[in-house]
């Protein structure tokens, strides 16, 4: 018999899940897997803070659809590391997430006084499908099979275990593991495609619908059914929106697409619309909980999601569908295809008159100001500088809003942003664990200068790693939609909103990375197309006008969005 620690026992559990790549900051804790981890070919990313381990762990698993794994220290590490798994509970991510803890003997029964103790079960539990502490080592595998199965079963999330050290460093007899089981063994990876007469139903609605519009949700990602969805959308020539995390799913230069903050675009055509097909969503706050005047609750609608609790929960379906959204939209596209032709697309003219007015408006406000660069042009020079494929990050408040406006999606997975959480530095951290998902990309941040303070020491895990990236951090000196929303509610004057003038260009300097300044458009211009060319990770202050950020296009908008007292 050949024993084997905790900490090996774990990699292949992680091993036989296809794991390649765990995120976590250094913890003793760990040694016992550290030391294997070369023998199991997992590789081991050790950033500068917990949380942006776990915002990491979550890009990686957002771009390549795929759980991510996550760990976290004794005590600090693992409460550091809940403030990044949130992230992900709010988006849907399937990360799973890891700790270690003191060792049995100390946690239970607690005596007071321990040395970084906690109730990391309950610290965990709001915010995560699924908490388990580990007590006997020889149910490692049974646990992980669990952790794994609900992270990834009805809508996505995260799931937590914590690993006493004791139990990390103890060993068991390898010849007496017999319960490792590989995931075609134990789980099902997707569902079916719903009941055959409700899809039956809904390609009779949808066939007989004179203005057909299909929305997208995240759960379209998931499903990796983009190119199922489109094709269901060609063939009944119909209208399209997606929600907030779910861009890119339709392409935003099609011309059937409507963008969210083309609201009046937006609003015409969902009252119009007679057949609504919602996949993989919700239907949330950002989504105008499905009901006026997002939506006209006279469209009869058909929902498609994995998660039976997510049929009709904001709004009332007149088909439901659960199943897997790529299989559904598969059997749904028979059966259209079955009752008849593909279908003309509706006269659009009356839309397309108020996408150009708004488009116009979108031109005359990156035309605003003087003082630095307009954050519109800022925006639309970072998009025309690099490919259709490279992946977008936004992160901010007033930066995440030009950047809605000025950067179109036309890829799936190719934008990161913490759609569902708004959570302000997450940006750096979702941009490097997104370049270890694909190398190959151009992986391009645009950050406000406050969001990127959280977590600007991550600047030398990418230089560690060698990873090239852009950043582009728009500077104002301070919190731009505080100042907004203090001028909106007449505060009288800025509070706290204004930051010490910081040169972040030397900052990255400073790690390694090529710093450079941009005070107006053509230096921003000529910066972007050096970053590209090079082989170095580089960072873009870009100097945007102060006065011109206080009103970026859609933030009405988006406040009408969230704060609707009748909500």
């Amino acid at each position: 018999m050949t024993p084997i620690t905790g900490g090996e026992l774990l990699l292949k559990t992680l091993k036989l899940e296809g794991v390649d790549r765990i995120f976590g900051v250094l913890d003793g804790s760990y040694n016992a897997w550290l030391a294997k981890l070369d023998e199991y070919g997992i590789d081991y990313v050790c950033p500068r803070h917990e949380a942006a381990a776990a915002h990491m762990a979550e890009a990686h698993a957002r771009i390549t659809g795929r759980p991510a794994v996550v760990f976290g220290g004794i005590g600090p590490g693992a409460s550091n590391m809940v403030s990044g798994v949130v992230s992900a509970w709010a988006e849907g991510v399937p990360l799973i997430v890891l700790s270690g803890q003191r060792r049995r003997n100390i946690i239970y029964p607690e005596r007071g006084g321990n040395f970084q103790t906690a109730d990391l079960l309950g610290l965990y539990e709001p915010v995560t499908k699924w908490q388990a502490g580990l007590r006997d080592l020889r149910r490692l595998p049974e646990l992980m099979r669990k952790a794994f199965r609900i992270a990834l079963s009805g809508r996505p999330g995260p799931v937590y275990v914590e690993i006493p050290e004791d139990l990390m460093r103890g060993e068991i007899d390898d010849d007496l593991i017999i319960d490792l089981w590989p995931p075609e063994r134990y789980r099902k990876e997707r569902m079916g495609p719903g009941q055959p007469e409700a899809i039956r139903r809904a390609a009779e609605m949808l066939m007989n619908a004179a203005r057909p519009t299909l929305h997208a949700g995240a759960g379209v990602l998931w499903a990796e059914a983009w190119e199922e969805f489109m094709a269901l959308g060609e063939y009944l020539g119909a209208t399209y929106t997606t929600s907030l995390t779910a861009r890119g799913v339709v392409p935003e230069d099609h011309p059937r697409y409507f963008h969210t903050l083309n609201r009046e675009a937006f609003e015409l055509m969902r009252a119009e619309a007679d057949v609504a097909l919602v996949v993989g969503s919700r239907l949330g706050e950002l989504d105008g909980w499905g009901k006026p005047p997002a939506w006209s609750m006279d469209t009869a609608t058909i929902q498609i999601d994995v998660e039976p609790a997510h049929i009709g929960l904001n709004r009332p379906v007149d088909v439901a569908i659960v199943g897997d959204a790529k299989a559904a939209l598969q059997a749904l596209l028979a059966e259209v295809k079955a009752l008849g032709g593909p279908k003309s697309p509706p006269d659009m003219s009356q839309y397309d008159e108020l996408t150009v007015a708004w488009r116009e408006e979108l031109t005359e406000a990156k035309a605003f100001g003087g003082d630095g660069v307009n954050p519109g042009a800022m925006i639309e020079a970072v998009r025309a500088a690099f490919p259709d494929d490279a992946i977008l990050v936004q992160d901010g408040g007033n930066t995440s809003l030009w950047f809605a406006s000025y950067a179109p999606i036309t890829r799936p997975r190719s934008y990161l942003y913490s759609a569902h959480f708004g959570f302000l530095g997450t940006g750096l951290p979702y941009a490097i664990g997104a370049k270890f998902a694909q190398p190959e990309q151009e992986v391009v941040l645009v950050t406000g200068d406050g969001a990127f303070g959280f977590h600007m020491q991550e600047l030398e895990t990418a230089i560690r790693h060698g990873l090239k990236l852009t950043v582009v951090v728009a500077s104002d000196a301070g919190w731009g939609m505080e100042r907004s929303s203090q001028l909106l509610a007449q505060v009288g004057r800025f509070v706290e909103t204004e930051h010490a003038p910081t040169d972040y260009a030397a900052l990255a300097r400073a790690f390694g990375w090529t710093g450079v300044h941009a005070a107006s458009l053509e230096e921003l211009n000529q910066a972007l197309a050096e970053a590209k060319a090079s082989d170095q990770p580089t960072l873009i202050q870009a100097h945007i006008d102060p006065q011109a950020n206080l009103a970026p296009p859609g933030a009405l908008i988006f406040a009408s969005m969230v704060y609707r007292a009748e909500d």
